[in-house]
């Protein structure tokens, strides 16, 4: 099948890319290196994988920012959106999915779409070609030749910062005599989480053998790369003083002991993983301590002590690049303007945000070759405040990852009780959309 489009990289920014340009009648050609070649953190060879957490975070379109993108991307037609709603799985108000549900029903899907041709190939260097668009979604783990190639066309070195991999538990190994299920304030459903209380000598314990932990050794060209903060590792966040875990991931606010009616000094929280409910993970304990620590340390948490892993943790490097320098405001490089970037290798974080950039990329391309122009999404919208701060809103000399959020939106004109302020904006973007929309 000749295509007008390739795109390099069957993450979840290129597989939306591809479903974008695909549902538009445009014939696509997916480049995916794994099937070929492995990275250090993906497990297995299917498009969207999710390495690190299965949760896209928040759904509430009316208070939070990633929830709102999540309604827009859902009305736009995302195949992101729709394979996460099919394979979902409890996690109060948050959307969370089984992970190898959700990326066999996306790799089915684009796959077999008629207009798209999935190719298990390693690419090296940006295409030749300067005639057929391109779209490079190859995302944190991007090959060190690619890497090499896009560094020339930039002229500048790509950005790294570390992801750690959480934990998965087998629910099975749990002591349910001591953990309990229960959602912070009884959101959501309620049951959603698994907790794992802790006392003060528990705690400080803990904290001090996150800290003592023989922890992974860095390669040469890992040293002196920052961590992003939405992803550190436990043991760094334990470095930083001995209460700030319980003020993060090992909070106790709003979760009642059933055994004490009261709050624990600390506890750690598991998530459902897959749709069986077999396998959780350890929400917020991503880390780069060594295998063989890990199991030992985290025994020591009450309710863990038989507990067995289906995954440890992990670390990877991730790269992106300088995009309010490199890209103007449709994703296309400034140097060679056949040449689109989406997802996180654009520095924006988390799933949510990756699949959003490649559905605009899609949609960008698709309208280019249609002898049309899309207007760019309002500023207003949760894709417009994301767009805007990859493509020039953020400080290029200081640029970082960054998750959608409500800072990323222009203000709310006047004063406004910040008890109303995240409605206002979502009420707002609503609006904006819903004109956006009828006008593409």
């Amino acid at each position: 099948m000749s295509h007008q489009v390739h795109i390099i990289g069957g993450g979840l920014a290129g597989s939306e890319a591809a479903w974008q340009l695909a549902e538009k009648g445009v014939k696509v050609r997916l480049s995916e290196m794994r099937g070929v070649e492995a990275t250090p953190a993906h497990h297995t060879d299917s498009l969207a994988e999710l390495v690190c957490s299965n949760s896209f975070r928040s759904d509430d379109a009316e208070n939070n920012a990633v929830g709102l993108l999540h309604a827009e991307m859902r009305q736009l037609g995302s195949i992101i959106m729709a394979c996460a709603d099919q394979h979902k799985v409890p996690a109060g108000s948050a959307l969370a999915v089984d992970r190898d549900g959700f990326a066999a029903a996306v790799t089915d899907k684009v796959a077999n779409h008629s207009n798209v041709e999935l190719v298990r190939e390693r690419v090296d260097a940006l295409p030749a070609d300067t005639m057929t668009p391109v779209i490079i979604a190859t995302g944190p783990l991007t090959a060190a030749k690619l890497a090499e190639s896009i560094g020339g066309a930039t002229g500048s070195d790509a950005l790294a910062f570390f992801d750690a991999i959480a934990p998965i538990v087998h629910k099975d190994t749990i002591d349910m005599d001591i953990c309990w299920f229960q959602s912070r304030w009884n959101k959501g459903e309620g049951k959603d989480y698994i907790n794992c209380p802790m006392d003060k000598d528990q705690y400080i314990a803990f904290v001090q053998g996150l800290i003592d932990g023989e922890k992974t050794e860095f390669r040469e060209w890992e040293r002196d790369t920052p961590y992003f903060e939405g992803c550190m590792p436990i043991e760094v966040m334990a470095e930083r003083g001995i209460e700030t875990l319980r003020h993060g991931p090992m909070k106790p606010v709003g979760l009642d002991d059933p055994r004490t009616s009261r709050w624990p000094y600390a506890v750690v929280q598991l998530r459902q993983d897959n749709a069986l409910g077999t396998l959780w993970n350890m929400v917020g304990f991503q880390t780069k301590l060594k295998y063989a620590e890990q199991v030992r340390l985290f025994r020591t948490i009450p309710g863990l002590e038989n507990a067995e892993f289906a995954r440890l943790g992990g670390l990877h490097r991730n790269t992106f690049i300088n995009s309010p320098q490199l890209l103007d405001e449709t994703l296309r490089l400034k140097s060679r303007p056949h040449v689109r970037f989406a997802g996180q290798i654009t520095g924006c974080e988390g799933y949510v945000e990756s699949a959003a950039v490649g559905l605009l990329a899609g949609r960008f391309t698709a309208a280019e070759l249609s002898g049309s122009t899309l207007p760019l999404p309002p500023v207003e919208t949760a894709f417009g405040a994301l767009l805007g701060h990859i493509t020039g809103g953020a400080e290029a000399d200081s640029y970082q990852p960054m998750n959608v959020n409500f800072g990323l939106f222009p203000p709310i004109a006047g004063k406004t009780k910040k008890a109303d302020r995240k409605q206002m904006y979502t009420s707002r973007a609503r609006e904006a959309f819903a004109a956006w929309r009828e006008a593409i």
